[in-house]
């Protein structure tokens, strides 16, 4: 079953009493955005979304699949977790080649701490508008490559390499390499 981006925005920006320019001015992006977005016109990226939610304010967990968000529970299978990017693909289609997943454990705003399993496809890229919000970030790399940029500093880490930093230091994540690159990160409090 399909998800329609386009539609949950426009729903949620019309509950919100907001026109498109209101968001956009709110959000930090362009109006003509918003409207492709709405129209399906354009997949936005996750850096994208997440900026326009902002304006509202929403989590991408509530944006997506608020009731699948599982209160309570301490153990969880691979299928539990909460797929909050798949979704922003199916407007676009292609074959995979540029994609990332976030696939987050139980309900973060609940613990105020994000755990993630990250998937970058070679071209992943979180894009070039660098991402930068109020949490601080870590994680492993469990399989590939991932250049992070942090401010200034960029470094390819491998497997095994890790990161730590305070995200409101603009930051990129990107997959230069040719194969899939796995991670295991967390966030405080929650971003996405």
């Amino acid at each position: 079953m399909s998800f329609d981006v386009g539609g949950r925005l426009k729903e949620i920006r019309a509950s919100a009493g907001l026109s498109q320019r209101e968001l956009a001015a709110r959000s930090g992006v362009t109006h003509s955005l918003i409207s492709l977005i709405e129209q399906n016109r354009n997949s936005p990226s996750v850096a994208s979304l997440r900026k326009i939610l902002d304006g509202i304010p929403m989590s991408m967990v509530n944006f997506f699949d608020e009731e699948r968000v599982p209160r309570g529970k301490v153990f969880f299978d691979s299928g539990d977790l909460l797929d909050l990017t798949s979704r922003l693909h199916q407007v676009s289609g292609g074959s995979g080649e540029g994609r990332m997943s976030f696939r987050q454990v139980g309900d973060a705003k609940a613990h105020n701490l994000q755990i993630l399993h990250e998937s970058y496809e070679p071209g992943a890229d979180t894009g070039v508008t660098m991402l930068k919000h109020d949490s601080h970030e870590g994680g492993v790399v469990l399989s590939g490559e991932l250049e992070i940029t942090v401010g200034d500093q960029i470094k390819i880490l491998g497997v095994g390499d890790a990161y730590l930093f305070d995200s409101r230091t603009p930051h990129r994540f990107r997959n230069i390499g040719a194969t899939r690159c796995e991670v295991v990160s967390a966030c405080t409090p929650p971003y996405l």
